[in-house]
């Protein structure tokens, strides 16, 4: 099997991530370990980045990596519901051999007599032992954790909402730009596309990403999508689908 590299440059987190043999034990393990706060490869929505790794793992991963297998069964549904087309933060992908695993890339240095501390900053290796700053800092995190005794940050969910319109002269571009001209904290509007009923109506198929603290599905239906001015042009609303991420 070949030894797949997958580079993740990360704007949103201003560093570059290289993950090595995605395909391997030790790659899946890091990736794990990388998609245990994330949602996505990069930002808060599925793009091209989530594409590239998707591809670049030849099989479903086992259910060992839980982060991994939840995040590629997500990919997975969107692609087969309506497609990924944001453009993302940028993931280089490479076939080595000749890179041996749990080895990180070095990166070009235009001059090696200069300090290396400034770019060290802009740089995590997943491979790359963990330095003294890192450790202290997860130290402290977790020292924090456990002495709060609050609960873990609020998780998300993706939802995906059948929205019907009264009848088949109803304008469904006027209807969903109803529908995601609902805003709140913690709600973030995803792919959608519009889906035969029968008699010449559609429904429009959208999908959303909320933070589970922050937005009840319930009454976001309830309040905003099936109230005044939403309900001129949305007859119903259900929930299709919903999964935690």
């Amino acid at each position: 099997m070949n030894q797949q590299t997958v580079e993740i440059s990360s704007c949103l987190e201003a560093m570059a991530v290289t993950f090595y043999n995605l395909n391997s034990d030790s790659g899946l393990k890091k990736l794990n370990d990388y998609l245990l706060t994330r949602s996505y490869i990069t930002g808060y929505q599925a793009s091209k980045d989530d594409l590239a790794v998707h591809a670049a793992l030849s099989t479903a991963p086992s259910s060992e990596y839980v982060n991994v297998a939840r995040w590629y069964n997500h990919i997975d549904a969107l692609l087969k519901m309506c497609g990924v087309t944001a453009e993302g933060a940028g993931v280089k992908i490479e076939s080595s051999a000749s890179v041996s695993e749990g080895a990180p890339s070095s990166p070009p240095v235009a001059d090696k007599k200069a300090p290396a501390a400034a770019d060290d900053d802009d740089d995590m290796d997943l491979f790359g032992e963990e330095t003294e700053e890192e450790k202290k800092a997860a130290e402290e995190r977790a020292a924090a954790t456990k002495a709060s005794g609050k609960k873990k940050e609020s998780g998300k969910s993706s939802v995906l909402l059948d929205v019907k319109p009264w009848d088949d002269e109803t304008d469904m571009q006027k209807l969903e730009e109803a529908v995601r001209s609902v805003q709140m904290e913690g709600l973030l509007w995803g792919a959608s596309k519009l889906a035969p009923v029968g008699y010449g109506i559609k429904k429009l198929q959208i999908m959303m990403t909320i933070v589970d603290d922050l937005v009840s599905v319930d009454d976001l239906i309830e309040e905003h999508l099936l109230a005044e001015p939403a309900n001129e042009y949305i007859q119903s609303c259900d929930i299709v689908a919903f999964n935690k991420i």
